[in-house]
């Protein structure tokens, strides 16, 4: 018998699906998506029935709570991402005009709105007033980082006849909403809580693909074409953009695949050196001697043990970066000088721009996806759980799960493809 990994629920579904009249296809918990996909996650000899599956998101055919009861709330954390306004937009369609629930309310900034203390009174969301939403970057319902009082987010859920709260963001707001979901079931209350995990570096475990990854990349394409044409328009000319990617370069590495004019690419995984025959800038020398330009692309938490900086958190508990970038531009000029080398430096940063861009059309349909599933969720009583990409398929995820990140592997085909691309060498590192 293969393992479905089970997701938390409030209770027996009894009542019917609004969709059942309309011939809608349905889902069933027993539909199942494979957790380990590659034979080398298996011991010789496993059997079959020792394959885990996860639940297959979609609307079920019997559903917990009565919709014409149903109030939903809504909250976004931590940073902006491309895609914001088409989840919150997705999930009060599907609730309102889908399930034909009551009340969707929109709490702000974060989990601040839903502490009293902060007098963020929550916006009722409705067909019209998240009519368009989508066209726009950023987030109608505000935001703000770092936890808030577990019981006081109960507290105010129950004052407003929450019966179910759809909580968007990163690592750390999908912590905040496991412990919710804890204090919930302690005091024995009947409220969903449903995670759409967002991070636009594409580094949630388990998670396939987190929505604003592709908008990201097409706007660091952009800038990358940009820094190609400035780099070629002096002699020794050097575009370097500092992309997004605290501790996984994903979006620099695929910026840098998806635009092959891209000649090093610097990330977080892979250590380098600066100075020495075999630094970063001496191999950076051969290709301005050769080629008379180079494009680099670095992730902002590349090569942090290289810069002296205090380890101070942020209020989402976040190591504070130092800044690549710059650090990256003065060092290069300083090398250079010191060779008595020609230099010319362009200097990109694109990242607060790409955050705050619409979602573009695939990020846009993967929002509208994740928004109508999460609530499809919720309404057959699930919770404890986000609903994200696995094997190509939404699926369910315990909340539990969630937690490593999803880092790229430097032995990995895709770090071999940046490698490929670059023509970078594949060790920068002295000995």
């Amino acid at each position: 018998m293969s393992k479905i990994i089970p997701i938390d629920t409030l209770g027996e579904c009894n009542v019917d699906s609004p969709f059942k009249m309309q011939g809608k296809k349905f889902f069933y918990d027993n539909n199942g998506v494979i957790r380990k996909v590659h034979a080398k996650d298996y011991a010789p000899g496993s059997s079959v029935d020792e394959i885990e599956y996860f639940q297959r998101a979609g609307a079920r055919e019997k559903i917990f709570f009565n919709p014409k009861n149903v109030t939903v709330g809504i909250v976004t954390c931590g940073g902006l991402c491309p895609g914001l306004n088409d989840v919150i937009r997705a999930v009060t369609f599907c609730a309102l005009e889908g399930y034909g629930a009551k009340k969707v309310l929109g709490f702000q900034y974060g989990y601040e709105g839903l502490v009293a203390k902060y007098f963020h009174p929550p916006i009722e969301l409705n067909t019209d007033n998240t009519d368009d939403i989508h066209e726009k970057g950023g987030t109608i319902l505000k935001s703000s980082r770092g936890p808030q009082d577990t019981k006081e987010i109960v507290h105010t859920l129950r004052h407003y006849k929450v019966d179910i709260l759809i909580t968007i963001g990163g690592d750390g707001t999908l912590r905040g909403a496991r412990d919710i979901q804890e204090e919930i079931k302690a005091q024995g209350l009947k409220i969903a809580v449903i995670g759409i995990p967002k991070t636009i570096d594409n580094d949630i475990g388990v998670i396939e693909r987190s929505f604003g990854f592709e908008t990201a990349i097409q706007g660091a394409w952009d800038v990358v074409t940009c820094a190609h044409a400035e780099a070629k328009a002096y002699r020794h000319g050097v575009g370097l953009v500092n992309l997004m990617g605290r501790e996984s370069g994903w979006i620099a590495t695929s910026a840098s695949t998806s635009n092959s004019n891209v000649n090093f690419c610097l990330i977080p995984e892979v250590p380098f050196d600066l100075d020495g025959s075999n630094g970063f800038f001496e191999h950076l020398r051969q290709r301005l001697e050769k080629k008379d330009h180079a494009v680099v692309v670095v992730a902002e938490g590349a090569g942090q043990n290289l810069i002296a900086h205090e380890n101070a958190k942020d209020k989402s508990g976040n190591t504070k970066l130092a800044d690549v970038g710059t650090f990256l531009r003065d060092e290069m000029k300083r090398w250079f000088a010191e060779k008595d080398c020609e230099i010319n430096v362009k200097y990109f940063d694109p990242s607060y721009s790409i955050r705050s861009t619409p979602a573009n059309a695939s990020d846009s349909e993967y929002c509208l996806f994740l928004g109508y599933n999460a609530m499809h969720a919720a309404m057959a009583g699930k919770t404890g759980m986000v609903v994200g990409m696995h094997n190509h398929r939404l699926v369910h995820l315990p909340i539990s799960i969630i937690g490593e990140r999803k880092l790229v592997d430097p032995n990995g085909w895709i770090w071999q493809a940046v490698l490929q691309s670059t023509r970078q060498p594949c060790c920068m590192v002295n000995d």
